[in-house]
C-alpha cells in the first residue's frame, strides 16, 4: 500500500488531476468512480490503471472480487492509504476507485464531412456545461464533435464526471478552426440568438445539421456567426431571459433527433 505524498503515483495523479497541459502532454486523464471506469471500459477497453484506497479494497472483502467488475485480465491496480484517496480524488468525497486512461482520438479527419448531425462549440468555459452538452450529444447520437480552443478541457476529471461517459462514444476535436468548419459542411449551420425572428421548431432538420454554440457570457462570435446559414431561437414562453447553454444545445439536439425519427 502507498501511504507517501512523494510517490511517482501520486505525484502523477495529482499532476492528471490539476494540469490540462500535463493531460494533453501525456494524452491521459483520470476517472473517479466505477461507472465511468466502466463506462470507458465498455467503449475502449482496459484502463492504463487502477488505484484503490485501503477502505474500498476492504469494502470488496477480497481482492479477487475485483475479477467481477474487470474480468479475468486485470489492469495493473494499486493501493492507496484512505488519507492519499482524499488528496488525488478529483472529488471532494471519493468513490474510492481511481481509474488512468488513454485519451481517445478522434477517428475521422477534418476533411471528411460524410456525417449528419455535428456541434461547434466555440469557447465554452464551464467544465460542467462542456460535459453536460457531451453527454446529450452521445445520447442524441450526434457524431463529431468540434471545440474551439478556448474551450474548457474535454478531458478534464470535472468535464468528464459532467458527461458520464458521454465522451467515449463521441469524436471530439479540440483547437478546431470552427469558421472553416462551418465554411466547408455541407448541411446547414445553425446559430442560436436571443434576437433570431425564426424559431428552431420552424426549420426543418431532417438534413445534414451543424449546430453552433458560443460562450456562457458573450456568445457566438461575430466571425463565426457569418458562417450561419440561419441564426434561430428557442422559443419559451416564461419569464427567464435565455436558457444555459447546455440546456438550449440539449432542446436543439432533441428536436433534430424528434424529426429524424
Amino acid at each position: 500500500m502507498i501511504t507517501s505524498r512523494q510517490h511517482p503515483l501520486i505525484k502523477h495523479l495529482i499532476k492528471l488531476e490539476e494540469s490540462t497541459h500535463y493531460r494533453k502532454e501525456t494524452n491521459l486523464t483520470l476517472l473517479d468512480g466505477l461507472h465511468l471506469i466502466q463506462a470507458y471500459q465498455a467503449a475502449w477497453g482496459f484502463p492504463e490503471q487502477i488505484v484503490v484506497s485501503e477502505s474500498y479494497l476492504q469494502h470488496c472483502d477480497n481482492p479477487k472480487n475485483l475479477h467481477e467488475l474487470f474480468g479475468a485480465d486485470l489492469p495493473k491496480i494499486a493501493v492507496v492509504s484512505n488519507a492519499l484517496m482524499q488528496i488525488v480524488s478529483p472529488v471532494k468525497t471519493p468513490t474510492g476507485i481511481l481509474a488512468i486512461i488513454a485519451k481517445p482520438i478522434a477517428e475521422k479527419i477534418y476533411d471528411n464531412f460524410a456525417e449528419d448531425f455535428v456541434l461547434l462549440l466555440e469557447n465554452i468555459q464551464d467544465p460542467g456545461n462542456l460535459g453536460s452538452i457531451l453527454r446529450s450529444a452521445a445520447s442524441a447520437n450526434a457524431c463529431n464533435i468540434y471545440l474551439s480552443n478556448n474551450c474548457s478541457d474535454a478531458w478534464s476529471p470535472k468535464t468528464l464526471r459532467a458527461g458520464m461517459g458521454g465522451q467515449f462514444f463521441l469524436n471530439i476535436y479540440e483547437n478546431s478552426s470552427l469558421a472553416k468548419i462551418a465554411q466547408d459542411f455541407p448541411g446547414q449551420v445553425l446559430a442560436t440568438s436571443l434576437t433570431a425572428t425564426k424559431s428552431l421548431f420552424d426549420i426543418s432538420l431532417r438534413s445534414p445539421v451543424a449546430f453552433v454554440f458560443g460562450n456562457e457570457g458573450s456568445g457566438i462570435s461575430s466571425e463565426l456567426l457569418q458562417q450561419a446559414d440561419e441564426i434561430i431561437k428557442i422559443p419559451m414562453l416564461g419569464k427567464t431571459e435565455s436558457l444555459n447553454v447546455a440546456a438550449a444545445a440539449a432542446v436543439c439536439m432533441f428536436e433534430k433527433l424528434r424529426q429524424s425519427r
